[in-house]
């Protein structure tokens, strides 16, 4: 765990490509995604879940639904010092408050009977009144500026182009002194009917998800289905699947005449004959990966400075 996640990084035995930094736009195919990975879990481990910084308004609400799913067996809360918005997540409190999708206990509705003879309490329509079992682990750190908003934001952009600069690090060749540019690196042909396509974040139009492909970073991913198709066209999705990603790589370009993705990619041959869906997410190639390629003369494709912002 300790140090920076770009310095270790390992293929995880189950992996979603989400395909966003924020679930914010989509949070039922959030929980949707944490049941799926969380289902792979044999308990035969310790598991730690790093739960992400959206802690507020609807973040929290996700926050307690994630709770409730996963039935942790600790909870570590750390609180920021000077703020007290977030509440103190108690088994209790998750027991009584509503999530973002799901429903919290309501207060039982109880009548009391002969309390001079028995002092206990008798709920109507047999209702569970036990609350998640766990035990919270508070720690309020007493030093300022502990866990201020904002900065987290541009560090985690930083070290997520450092991961992906490192996870691009495994198509060097080691025997290799100097690291070569992509555009010298051979890319694997995928024919356009051997994989479906999904865009995950916005609506594309058909006619122009070619443009919007070449040259992404895209998730390598294995649907049940087979994919079928009754031209040579590309294979379009009209639903994001929850599947397995194996790996990600960069669709280097597109042979419209051959009807080819060209792409690179680290993840070895035996998992990439898994491969039949390519998932393309908000998550944008570092942008000293495109004006960085040593070689290339004139205009960069994809990069431009002579922008009009009033378009």
């Amino acid at each position: 765990l300790p140090g920076p996640p770009f310095t270790h990084q390992q293929t995880p035995r189950k992996m979603v490509y989400y395909g966003q930094t924020s679930c914010e736009q989509d949070t039922e195919r959030y929980l949707d995604v944490v049941k799926y990975v969380f289902s792979c879990y044999k308990k035969e481990v310790p598991l730690v879940i790093n739960t992400m910084g959206w802690v507020k308004g609807e973040g929290l609400l996700l926050l307690i639904d994630i709770i409730r799913l996963l039935s942790p067996s600790h909870v570590v809360q750390m609180d920021m010092c000077d703020w007290k918005a977030m509440p103190v997540l108690t088994p209790e409190h998750l027991h009584l408050s509503a999530g973002l999708h799901t429903k919290g206990k309501q207060q039982p509705k109880c009548k009391q009977l002969d309390v001079s003879a028995t002092e206990s309490w008798k709920c109507f329509e047999g209702e569970d009144v036990s609350a998640p079992q766990y035990k919270l682990l508070y720690i309020h750190p007493e030093f300022p500026r502990a866990g201020v908003a904002g900065e987290a934001r541009v560090h985690s952009g930083i070290l997520r182009d450092m991961s992906i600069l490192g996870y691009l690090g495994y198509l060097q060749y080691p025997d290799i002194g100097a690291v070569l540019p992509l555009h010298s690196l051979v890319p694997y042909q995928v024919p356009f009917n051997a994989v479906a396509l999904r865009v995950i974040h916005t609506d594309v139009a058909p006619t122009n998800i070619m443009y919007a492909v070449n040259a992404s970073w895209v998730g390598l991913c294995c649907i049940p289905d087979e994919v079928q198709s009754q031209t040579d066209g590309p294979v379009l999705l009209t639903q994001t699947p929850i599947c397995d990603c194996l790996g990600f790589g960069i669709v280097r370009g597109v042979d419209m005449e051959k009807k080819l993705y060209h792409i690179l990619t680290p993840v070895p041959p035996e998992n990439l004959r898994l491969v039949n869906c390519l998932l393309l997410g908000n998550i944008a190639i570092p942008n000293c990966v495109l004006v960085g390629q040593q070689g290339i003369e004139g205009e960069i494709p994809y990069v431009t400075s002579d922008y009009n912002y009033s378009i």
